[in-house]
């Protein structure tokens, strides 16, 4: 499991364009966000976190590695 934070996304609509940019590099990935902690955790079925994390920023937010 992939989880990013992603500081800049603030509301529902922020949640719902990263769920579909990554839904849309791979459709059988898992997304859970939490939108109070601002993160995003994925299981992805195919892509790679690196391909994960440039589909969300290609949608605008910044997301960053949690350790």
């Amino acid at each position: 499991m992939l989880t990013l934070e992603v500081n800049d996304m603030t509301c529902g609509h922020c949640a719902g364009r990263i769920s579909k940019a990554v839904k849309d590099l791979d459709p059988e990935a898992t997304v859970a966000i939490d939108l109070a902690q601002r993160q995003v955790s994925v299981s992805p079925a195919e892509a790679t976190p690196e391909a994960i994390r440039e589909a969300i920023v290609a949608a605008g937010y910044t997301p960053r590695a949690i350790a």
